[in-house]
């Protein structure tokens, strides 16, 4: 298939393609279905291209191709029934060069030769045309004609021509057209470059009748050519920094772009400033700002406002240009050092004063504030030699804040001139500026002091233990305005000893008291003592004496009182070491010398072990036990004497005596044995408390022989309760103590075995009556006679005697002394139980309320009823005849109501 260029307007445009390197765009190659290695498939021809930088690349990694053009396969290639495609490219130094798609297409019919080898036969190369160019915004008119393409089948055949391709039936589709029955293109719109810069379009041709392929596809290629219609365009933002007074300084680089062609002058853009020239200047190719002054002055102006220009085709004639304006802001150097509102300053200060403000001292900065550039540093540069004053800045005004440090004495010092330099806290920059000072004037005020001793601080040597009145020396203070001591009174402020007196007109140091180095109020062999001077004003100032006191040798060398001396195991003899002391100092002191006196038990020997101690060894063996040891020390200077110790001869265990008596650590068994005691107490105690509550059994009393009383045993132990009015019966009252007498008289006789008690002077035996009324047995021997005299308890005798308990003998009216014990013993605790229960409101004490009964007034035949009334003869009864009016009295008092 061929292509017919048939109009000469695209001549000038064919022409400038060919004078730079071209190869055709695509070939097509008839091959054998495997190449071997070696086999050269064809040769690329370059149009226009200088043949001494022309060079031939091959994408295909199978093929290379030769600086002739050749193509030579390196590896055997298999080539499919659709064909193999790679491309080869063309290029020199004059420009873009060009590209080529090589097409290898299987013959076949394959002629072979006797041996069966095909035979390979060289095919006609085919041409392709090079690409159609259009110009970009052409408006026409349209459709425009663009070439026809003719097939080489169409001598032969009747054939028709497709078109297919982006601008043809693909988006944007209809651009192009082709005519098919005579393969005229047209393009039918304005194209434009910066859209779709090239078209790549397929051509068919196909046989009208069987609407086979004739030909080989053929690729026609549309190149738009652009045309300068885009202006360039910054890119970034035009924002730039640079340190004022800066010279040749790079500020920034403008940054620009052009949509046009890049290949094309369209998009050499060249930089221009509009403004600004004297300070700035920018590089025409590259965009690159730069100072070309040191005109720049930060706090004259801070911001520049520059404009830049941009031009296209290298900013030619017909160009198009783009216009901004650029921000340079620039940054600040320490230009501008501090300066003084005044060119002097006057301040005074009091003499005494410290630590005081005492001028302020503004300054003025150009520099961006609150920065290193800004921030003021002031130094003193003279007149502060002695250090009275120091400066600081203020962080909120930056001021300088002069002070004085230390006190100024107005006697000495009436003016002080200093000079203060205001400096940054960065480095000044610029050859002409320098740090800029200023003096200060300093007077110093007259205040009136108190006196000062010269010097504050005195030092006397004495030696310790000197006789009371020994004159020290002399502590003299001075008043500083008058520079005498005239008027001026003395005294202590402190003497922790007392040792020293101080004259209060002179200032005299006299002793008082003894003064001994030894002493703990002696530190490091100095005595301190502070005193006060008092002028007429009453101001007053402070001095100190020390005292450095000289040892005596006043004191001897002591040993302990006690030693301890372990005896060892195997019995042999041992020894201790005695370290002696003495308060004094060299050369009054160690090294001490030991020896043992000339007469001695002879069991012990002493000899020195070093400078301050000796060895104390026993000579023979001794016993166990405390030993009275004395031997002899003196120090360097032989004073000293006989010492003596008590030495402790004892069994050891880790260094130390063991001590005698001491406690030995329980086992478990211990521990239980110990314990063993208080269980056995616990359970005597609830035995005593089981014993001493009243069982709730009740006993009735019968009436059998006995009308005038009953006699109810009452030496029961057993536990007490409430009467029940069942235990008595009315009705045969005395009948039943007839018989607990009789039981009594008959089984138990008046004093059995068991404790009693009585009633009537008459024995009383368990589970009887006391058990009936809730009496409880008292332990008697607990109670002292002293108790029961306190209570002064009288009992009533048979015929209303009276029996005194307090003075009476109780052997004359009793058996024994525990009969009456008994007796006084159930009067006091009835009592105290019915007192109890008179006052007891509860229902369960309603039966058992106590009555009066022990007197029962003038009318009575038989008086009161006593314990022991006429107890005389042990063995007579006839008592309890009498005894029925009054003991029913007492009966019904136990009787509910």
């Amino acid at each position: 298939m061929t292509t017919v260029l048939v109009y000469p307007v695209l001549s000038l445009l064919i022409l400038s393609f060919v004078e730079s390197c071209y190869i055709p765009d695509s070939l097509q190659v008839v091959s054998p279905q495997t190449i071997p290695v070696g086999y050269q498939v064809t040769k690329v021809e370059a149009v226009g291209c200088d043949p001494k930088t022309l060079r031939f690349t091959v994408e295909d990694p199978s093929f290379t191709i030769q600086s002739n053009g050749v193509i030579v396969a390196l590896s055997p290639v298999s080539v499919a029934t659709r064909g193999r495609t790679f491309s080869v490219r063309a290029q020199d130094n004059s420009g873009p060069g060009s590209e080529m798609e090589v097409h290898l297409v299987c013959s076949t019919k394959q002629e072979t030769n006797e041996n069966g080898q095909v035979i390979l036969k060289r095919t006609k190369r085919r041409w392709s045309p090079p690409p159609i160019n259009i110009l970009e915004n052409d408006a026409g008119p349209f459709p425009k004609f663009l070439e026809t393409i003719v097939s080489d089948s169409d001598v032969q055949h009747d054939v028709y021509y497709t078109i297919a391709g982006r601008g043809a039936n693909l988006d944007p589709a209809g651009i192009f057209t082709l005519k098919s029955d005579d393969g005229t293109l047209y393009v039918h719109k304005t194209l434009d470059r910066e859209m779709i810069a090239q078209y790549t379009l397929t051509i068919n041709a196909l046989d009208k009748v069987s609407h086979q392929p004739r030909d080989l596809p053929l690729d026609i290629v549309v190149k738009v050519d652009d045309v300068n219609d885009n202006a360039p365009e910054f890119l970034g933002k035009l924002e730039f920094t640079v340190l004022e007074q800066s010279l040749a300084e790079v500020v920034g680089k403008v940054n620009a772009t052009d949509k046009d062609d890049p290949e094309t002058d369209h998009v050499r853009i060249r930089y221009r400033l509009l403004d600004g020239l004297d300070i700035f200047h920018i590089h025409a190719d590259t965009g690159v700002i730069s100072t070309i002054s040191k005109k720049l002055d930060r706090e004259t102006k801070e911001t520049h406002m520059v404009t830049i220009e941009l031009r296209d085709l290298k900013g030619g004639h017909g160009c198009l240009s783009s216009t901004a304006t650029a921000t340079i802001t620039l940054k600040d150097i320490n230009d501008n050092p501090p300066t003084f509102t005044q060119s002097s300053y006057k301040t005074t200060v009091p003499e005494n004063e410290s630590d005081k403000l005492i001028l302020r001292i503004p300054v003025n900065d150009k520099d961006l504030k609150d920065t290193p550039n800004w921030i003021s540093k002031f130094v003193i540069t003279k007149g502060n030699e002695n250090g009275n004053f120091r400066i600081a800045t203020d962080p909120k005004t930056n001021d300088g804040l002069l002070y004085v440090a230390k006190p100024l004495n107005y006697e000495t010092t009436k003016k002080v001139m200093l000079e203060i330099s205001a400096q940054n806290q960065e480095k000044l920059v610029g050859a002409s500026a320098e740090w800029m000072s200023v003096p200060v004037e300093v007077a110093v005020t007259d205040v009136d002091e108190g006196p000062e001793f010269l010097p504050p601080t005195v030092r006397y040597v004495v030696q310790e233990n000197l006789p009371n009145g020994t004159v020290i020396g002399m502590y003299k203070a001075i008043d500083p305005e008058t520079n005498s001591s005239v008027g001026i009174l003395y005294y202590k402020v402190s003497d922790p000893g007392s040792w020293v007196g101080v004259n209060s007109n002179t200032g005299e140091l006299t002793v008082t008291n003894t003064i001994d180095r030894e002493s703990p109020l002696v530190q490091d062999g100095t005595y301190n003592i502070t005193v006060k001077a008092v002028d007429a004003t009453s101001k007053s100032g402070i001095g100190t004496v020390v005292l450095v006191i000289e040892d005596e040798n006043d004191n001897k060398p002591t040993i302990p009182k006690e030693l301890t001396l372990c005896k060892k195991p195997d019995g042999s003899l041992n020894s201790l070491v005695v370290v002696a002391e003495d308060n004094d100092a060299s050369p009054f002191s160690s090294p001490f010398t030991y020896s043992m006196p000339a007469k001695h038990d002879g069991n012990w020997e002493v000899s020195s072990y070093n400078g301050t101690a000796a060895m104390l060894k026993q000579k023979q063996a001794l016993p166990l036990g405390l030993h009275k040891v004395s031997f002899i020390v003196k120090d360097m200077q032989g004073n000293g004497g006989t010492q003596t110790t008590t030495v402790r001869i004892c069994q050891c265990t880790n260094g130390a005596c063991m001590k005698r008596g001491r406690s030995i650590e329980l086992g478990p068994l211990g521990i239980l044995t110990l314990l063993l005691p208080l269980f056995l107490l616990l359970l005597l105690c609830l035995l005593l408390l089981s014993t001493c509550t009243t069982k709730l059994e009740k006993i009735p009393l019968g009436d059998e022989g006995y009308s005038k009383g009953i006699l109810i045993p009452s030496n029961t132990e057993a536990p007490g309760d409430e009467v029940d009015s069942l235990a008595f019966h009315s009705t045969s009252l005395e009948h039943g103590v007839k018989d607990s007498l009789k039981g009594s008289v008959v089984n138990t006789g008046w004093l059995g075995n068991k404790s009693t008690s009585t009633i009537g002077g008459h024995s009383m035996h368990e589970n009887g009556y006391q058990q009936s009324i809730g009496l409880k047995a008292m332990n008697t021997h607990s109670m002292s006679s002293r108790k029961f005299d306190h209570y002064g308890q009288h009992f009533d005798t048979m015929g209303s005697q009276r029996l005194n308990m307090n003075g009476m003998d109780y052997d004359q009216y009793a058996m024994d002394n525990n009969l009456a014990r008994t007796w006084k013993t159930h009067d006091l605790y009835l009592k105290q139980k019915l007192a109890v229960m008179g006052g007891e409101r509860d229902e369960r004490y309603a039966g058992d309320i106590m009555h009066s009964y022990d007197y029962e007034g003038n009318e009575s035949v038989h008086g009161s009823v006593g314990c022991c009334s006429e107890y005389g003869d042990k063995e007579n009864l006839d008592f309890l005849n009498t005894l029925g009016p009054k003991f029913k009295t007492l009966g019904e008092v136990c009787t509910k109501r």
